[in-house]
């Protein structure tokens, strides 16, 4: 089952996640759906309501735990609600930029692959690094913070530059080019 976003809120209700992380989560949800279906849009297969559900979950596990695990904890218990594999996999390779084998092992974590590799994954891990709390921001924002906590800045950039060849622009100005169009149509 692919949930809709009313049902990913009432699953965050369900876990007790607080306030905070669901505006998160609603943001990030906004920024993926308007990658995705602009992804869509030019021609390229992508499931927009698996993106849109992901986004919407990504950050469940926090209701639970607040380290670079919340992916695993998130992914299992969207697992056990019987949530589509589809989404638990976007859920689970979601964080930083994602995390090879190698880094899952020394951070503690099953050993797997945690590397966003299909295009749904890479939207939602991109999406979720152009939001700072329930603010879209710009990428270079988070290029920074990597830089500060000495996390892979390359893996980072390689996501950006991946989705922009791709895409054949940058999914940033889209980004921001969606948002700042919704809110006129809203101001309607």
């Amino acid at each position: 089952m692919i949930p809709s976003e009313e049902d990913a809120a009432s699953l965050h209700r369900k876990y007790g996640s607080d306030e905070r992380i669901v505006r998160h989560c609603q943001t990030v949800a906004l920024v993926a759906r308007s990658l995705a279906e602009e992804f869509q849009r030019r021609g390229h297969a992508v499931n927009v309501k698996a993106v849109v559900a992901a986004a919407m979950l990504h950050d469940i596990g926090r209701s639970r735990i607040q380290t670079v695990r919340h992916g695993v904890e998130g992914a299992s218990m969207v697992e056990k609600e019987g949530v589509d594999g589809k989404v638990v996999e976007i859920i689970q390779r979601h964080v930083g930029a994602g995390i090879s084998p190698e880094e899952a092992k020394s951070l503690g974590l099953p050993d797997l692959d945690y590397i966003p590799h299909t295009l749904e994954e890479r939207i939602v891990c991109f999406a979720d690094k152009m939001v700072d709390s329930n603010r879209v921001r710009p990428f270079e924002e988070e290029v920074r913070r990597f830089r500060i906590k000495s996390h892979d800045v390359g893996r980072l950039l390689a996501l950006k530059k991946g989705l922009q060849e791709e895409l054949g622009e940058d999914p940033e100005k889209i980004v921001f080019g969606k948002i700042k169009e919704s809110h006129l149509k809203a101001a309607d």
